[in-house]
């Protein structure tokens, strides 16, 4: 019979009553996990109780809930653990959903973060033609899923307006036969908005994201203008959306993104109340990637571990003082895990999902027609990568980007189940796994426990378990997954 060593004493296994099951040491507890998301905390003895199969006897009441929750196998109600299973997974049953359209790579911004290539405002040939945008639509609505987001990108995609306006206007058109629920997306930073073009978004019912750093001295330090203030203008339109938006009858709320370089673990109060002071609904506590990022330039501005944790510590406490107040904010890392651990379902976003969304959730495409896994993927082709390319818009249809080796690659790269270090973690369920982040620090794709997102998640996630033991703190959770 298996054994398992548990503060230096053999446990007997028995293996025809506990479930499969995950388990880690938390503040004197066992967290036990499985992959139907399910979790629940045992004292030590309860957790040797279990091990022997002896804690039905021994606690009748923590037995009906580790039955309820699939942890004990000889009662096992199969039929209900199989349907969890599949609505916790339902992801793997659909096509690609995410389609990122880089319209053009000019800026009017030179961010110390840059990732995406950006070039200057007077390079036109960086620009996407409407021949290419026309085809790139097609490949589009050869996917299957019937759920479409189009996200434009850049360098700056207010840049090339003209081609924003046409590719809704197409997709509009083309899905009057197709029927998809068709979503459309602006990731801009505002700074080149007017006006007629916030008619035109507004009145297409595009949702619109900026990046905002922080206060004025932290955001103009890691996203430089050209010319002029680039957190006067995007503060300036952040409100005049926000005035718009509750006025009119548009659908969605206007989001802002934060990129954590190392000048702003200094502010991890003022980044939160920034935020909460235009009346946002969450923050997205990322630190900076590496992807198309110099070597040297990462160096200097990339976020230390400890340094991030001491930071978000920071950040999240003050959070949950503001939810005490009856203002609903989140952080939305916290929200990605917090969906999976209390609720039954899974979480939307891409990164975190196990296999990734790289290639089969999402597509990229470049100005220029070519198709990439991912957006990180198209900007590894900046650092002279193209091992993410999967084809051209004019030459190749959405069926070869899923047949590519590359789709294959990252998907085999990114299931858990496959990885050492992850495929045995506690948070296996809850987590993912990034294949080009793990290329860009060391050359393979498959290694991914224990780099620096590896340690930030498993942070996070220890961070989130022993809060979600207050009740009070469980309930605000509650209200951001139920949001």
């Amino acid at each position: 019979m298996p054994t398992m060593r548990l503060d230096a004493q053999k446990i007997l296994l028995d293996n025809r009553k506990a479930g499969f099951f995950r388990f880690k040491k938390l503040k004197g507890k066992y967290l036990l996990t499985n992959d139907l998301g399910a979790y629940s905390f045992l004292e030590p003895a309860k957790f040797r109780d279990f091990l022997s199969g002896t804690i039905n006897i021994s606690s009748p009441n923590i037995y009906t809930d580790l039955k309820a929750k699939g942890f004990i196998k000889n009662e096992s109600d199969f039929d209900g653990i199989t349907q969890k299973y599949a609505i916790k997974n339902d992801f793997l049953n659909y096509d690609t959903s995410l389609h990122i359209i880089v319209v053009t790579l000019r800026c009017d911004h030179s961010c110390i973060y840059c990732q995406t290539g950006s070039r200057s405002l007077k390079e036109i040939k960086l620009d996407m033609s409407a021949g290419t945008a026309r085809c790139v639509v097609d490949r589009i609505f050869e996917s299957s899923n019937e759920n479409t987001v189009i996200e434009f990108q850049g360098g700056e995609p207010l840049v090339n307006f003209d081609i924003i306006k046409y590719i809704v206007r197409y997709a509009k058109k083309k899905n009057l036969t197709f029927k998809k629920k068709l979503l459309f997306s602006c990731v801009s930073n505002f700074n080149l908005l007017t006006n007629e073009k916030l008619k035109f978004l507004l009145q297409n019912n595009v949702a619109l994201c900026t990046s905002l750093d922080g206060p004025a001295q932290l955001h103009n330090t890691n996203r430089v203008k050209i010319s002029g203030d680039s957190h006067k203008n995007t503060m300036k339109w952040l409100k005049i959306i926000r005035k718009k938006t509750r006025e009119g009858d548009y659908k969605y709320k206007v989001n802002a993104l934060t990129t954590l370089t190392r000048f702003s673990t200094k502010y991890p109060k003022a980044i939160i109340d920034e935020f909460v002071g235009l009346g946002l609904e969450g923050v997205h506590l990322r630190p900076v990637s590496p992807f198309g990022i110099n070597i040297d330039i990462w160096n200097k501005i990339n976020v230390p571990v400890d340094e991030f944790k001491r930071f978000y510590r920071l950040a999240l406490d003050h959070i949950l003082e503001i939810n005490k107040k009856n203002v609903l904010f989140y952080e939305r890392t916290a929200k990605i895990f917090l969906t999976k651990i209390l609720s039954p379902g899974n979480s939307d976003y891409l990164d975190l999902r196990s296999p990734c969304g790289a290639g089969i959730g999402q597509l990229a495409y470049n100005f220029n027609g070519d198709v990439y896994t991912c957006d990180e993927g198209r900007m590894m082709s900046r650092l002279g990568s193209e091992l993410f390319r999967l084809g051209n818009v004019f030459q190749d249809h959405h069926k070869d980007y899923m047949r590519h080796d590359g789709t294959k690659a990252l998907a085999v790269a990114s299931c858990l189940d496959n990885l050492p270090g992850c495929s045995e973690c506690a948070y296996k369920p809850y987590c993912g796994s990034c294949p080009i982040y793990n290329y860009v620090l060391t050359g393979d794709i498959f290694k991914s426990a224990y780099n620096d997102k590896c340690k930030i998640n498993t942070f996070i996630l220890d961070h989130l378990f022993e809060l979600i033991q207050d009740e009070q703190k469980k309930k605000i959770f509650l209200s951001w997954v139920n949001k």
